[in-house]
């Protein structure tokens, strides 16, 4: 299936930049900068990610004092700059809310009954997880639902067996949590996965036990329970439980109800709480052409550590991108006015999963479609300056040939394309890709393990991740060359409006399916 027509209209004007070189002047090329500029550059960074980096923010958590630093030094710094609000929202200037819910696992029980018998699961051997603050399901005979063993399927389950009942389903490492997504899909009241041993219960308790964040508009009441092999042989008697795990592996396999009373109950610990995009806005002279998106994560994970030093400052991750996407927001304002709008956005939530930029793809301030470019800034202070370029969504979008042809220009090369193709949904230009916006991630940064390697076996996600002398040469490469990048994409002379029609030889762009 291919991307929206947008992106194939963008595709089309793109391609067709080489027809116009032959009848107009190439653009010129950017002017050198020099080293007392670089210097300047480099200082402003420093200074940037020293202070979001810094223990004051307090690892910049959503929902903590922490955030309100932040996203106050974001607008501050924006505003000074000379951008405007970009919320398109009188009364909430500049900051977009992210409406989000904290939620983590307070106490859980499972319970069986067959005929007059009844089996209490301990602790030790099973648990349930919801991210409501509590959830009791019941199924069994003459309740109305049953409990459904579906063994090792999803894909030949139907909604008329799952929909209203307990599903249990025998646990399988590294296909579990697709299996139970697909599952989850037809409806159910709960899932039960049964898992090998207590040690399985016990690596389910820590993966689940950690406060986790949602969006509150993407919430679903979803019941998760995990039970091991032992404790269902006691349930239903060894000859029985090991005959519906070798029939689930028998070609032909039906869903088998088990003659059993299953009662689940799950509470949580649970707030619900808005956090904040910010939004800035260059205006350009003719917004009508269309926008340019700029945009980086400002969040990190707060306290993650023990003491002396339990804050997980986040420097590299991604102070730096943010401070980068900081200093071009000036150079862009200070070169411009540009033609097309250039908005700057930096996001919340994104370590807990692109939250921040699914709700900026929820309700986005301008249409979607009239994003013509979006570029990610994240974790850029990692290589020195000459290394190659990593690539994220390289082949995705319209945007290759004009990243490439600058990267010739600038005499830079491409880094491993399937390192970098590693990272694409782990980053918040998937949650626009996505919808259909070119979104990419152009970093030395993602060149290869060789480059990015070392800091993630070191200080990813740990409190040595701390200001200091910070990696910067290949950062400021970058955002020099963002820079140029922009200048071009937002003038409509050098990247044309784009035009009604579709040209039929036009090269289709094919989205990501996988």
């Amino acid at each position: 299936m291919s991307l929206p027509v947008r992106l194939l209209r963008l595709a089309a004007a793109l391609f067709g930049l080489a027809a116009l070189a032959a009848c107009a002047s190439a653009p010129p090329p950017a002017p050198l900068v020099s080293d007392a500029e670089i210097a300047a550059i480099r200082a402003n960074l420093t200074r940037d990610i020293a202070v979001l980096a810094s223990d004051e923010f307090g690892g910049r958590k959503p929902g903590t004092p922490g955030e309100a630093k932040t996203v106050d030094f974001l607008i501050g710094q924006l505003e000074a700059a000379g951008l405007v609000s970009g919320t398109n929202d009188p009364g909430s200037a500049w900051r977009a809310p992210v409406d989000l819910i904290a939620t983590s696992p307070q106490a859980s029980g499972l319970s069986f009954e067959i005929g007059e018998r009844g089996v209490l699961i301990p602790d030790e051997e099973g648990a349930a997880f919801t991210t409501r603050r509590r959830v009791l399901v019941q199924a069994g005979p003459d309740l109305g639902s049953e409990v459904v063993f579906v063994g090792r399927e999803s894909d030949s389950i139907t909604r008329e067996v799952a929909a209203g009942q307990i599903l249990v389903m025998l646990g399988e490492p590294g296909v579990s949590p697709q299996r139970r997504a697909a599952l989850f899909a037809l409806d159910p009241v709960g899932i039960v996965t049964v898992v090998e041993d207590e040690k399985s219960i016990a690596a389910t308790r820590r993966a689940y036990g950690r406060e986790r964040l949602l969006l509150a508009s993407e919430e679903e009441v979803r019941l998760s329970a995990f039970v091991t092999a032992g404790a269902m042989e006691r349930v239903l008697g060894k000859e029985a439980w090991r005959a519906l795990e070798k029939g689930a592996d028998e070609p032909g396999f039906e869903p088998v109800t088990i003659p059993a009373r299953l009662t689940i109950e799950a509470t949580s610990k649970r707030r619900e709480f808005a956090s904040s995009n910010v939004i800035g806005l260059l205006p350009g002279t003719k917004p009508e052409a269309g926008a340019v998106l700029l945009l980086g994560h400002w969040d990190h994970l707060g306290e993650c550590g023990e003491a002396p030093d339990p804050i997980c400052n986040g420097a590299v991750d991604n102070a730096s991108g943010i401070a980068a996407l900081l200093e071009l927001a000036r150079r862009l304002a200070a070169s411009g006015p540009h033609e097309r709008d250039i908005y700057v956005l930096a996001t919340s939530a994104e370590e807990a999963g692109l939250l921040g930029a699914k709700a900026f793809a929820e309700n986005p301030p301008l249409p979607l479609d009239a994003i013509i470019a979006a570029f990610n800034f994240d974790t850029v202070a990692v290589a020195p300056a000459g290394t190659p370029v990593g690539f994220i969504g390289a082949g995705r979008t319209p945007l290759d040939k004009p990243v490439l042809d600058l990267l010739a220009e600038r005499g830079r090369t491409t880094g491993d394309p399937a390192f970098a193709e590693a990272f694409l949904r782990r980053q918040d230009g998937w949650a626009l890709l996505e919808k259909g916006v070119p979104a990419v991630l152009v970093s030395s940064a993602f060149a290869s393990r060789d480059v990015l390697g070392s800091y993630l076996r070191s200080d990813y996600h740990r409190p040595s991740d701390e200001p200091g002398a910070l990696e910067l040469g290949g950062a400021i490469e970058d955002l020099l060359l963002h820079e140029e990048l922009v200048r071009r994409l937002a003038d409509t002379t050098l990247t044309p409006s784009l035009g009604p029609a579709i040209a039929p030889s036009a090269p289709e762009i094919a989205a990501d399916r996988r």
